[in-house]
């Protein structure tokens, strides 16, 4: 990884995204080693996780992972799903949170050094290019070791670098000794009643070598 020692880092986490990522590559993360992790690189500001809940669910999965994040030095991001049916009848959960990472990422950056970026989300291009012109650098950690794989072509191009999430597993991965940290619960199963739109989309998986023969 490509850090500073005086760097001032910010984390942002899209939870749905990293847990995707992560589960492709067949490991669960402990969130206490990886927060230890990048505050050993730098001067760690601020570390932020965003996710959806179910609000008409008795008890949500991720509520556990949820509270221990809060205890524990993250800035909890959340809002409720909403529901709709698709014009095939279909129900549906969306629980998008994008332009809130955006907002406080724009917000942040002057504070910051260095965005970390932990999503493989085609759409956040811009959001990496605009942070870049402000001063800061962004890396962005996600795999390209899955198949397919886990991070848009264009987000890995703009980072200034990008951290594979395989090469950090070991520092990162949550062993079924520790069981003060809660596993993540992101899953599509969580929300099998619909599409959830914080999971990685089609169009920002494509690599190079497949866009060419499209």
């Amino acid at each position: 990884m490509h850090f500073y020692p005086q760097e001032r880092i910010g984390l942002f986490i899209d939870g749905s995204n990293l847990y995707a990522a992560a589960r492709a590559l067949g490991f669960d993360i402990d969130y206490k080693l990886l927060l230890k992790l990048f505050a050993d690189q730098g001067r760690l500001v601020r570390a932020f996780y965003y996710t959806a809940l179910i609000d008409d669910q008795d008890y949500s999965p991720i509520r556990p992972l949820v509270d221990w994040l809060d205890y524990n030095g993250y800035t909890m991001v959340t809002k409720p799903t909403k529901e709709f049916t698709d014009t095939a009848g279909r129900r549906k959960i969306k629980g998008n949170m994008d332009i809130e990472l955006a907002i406080d990422v724009m917000e942040m950056v002057e504070h910051l050094d260095h965005v970390v970026l932990f999503s493989g989300d085609g759409d956040f291009r811009r959001l990496v290019e605009a942070t870049q012109r402000k001063g800061a650098r962004v890396s962005v950690v996600s795999t390209i070791r899955s198949k397919p794989p886990m991070v848009a072509d264009e987000l890995r191009r703009q980072a200034d670098h990008f951290v594979e999430l395989v090469d950090i597993r070991d520092l990162i991965c949550r062993e079924g000794s520790q069981g003060d940290v809660p596993a993540d619960p992101h899953s599509l199963h969580d929300y099998e009643q619909g599409d959830y739109d914080d999971a990685p989309q089609d169009g920002d998986l494509i690599d190079d070598e497949l866009r060419e023969s499209l």
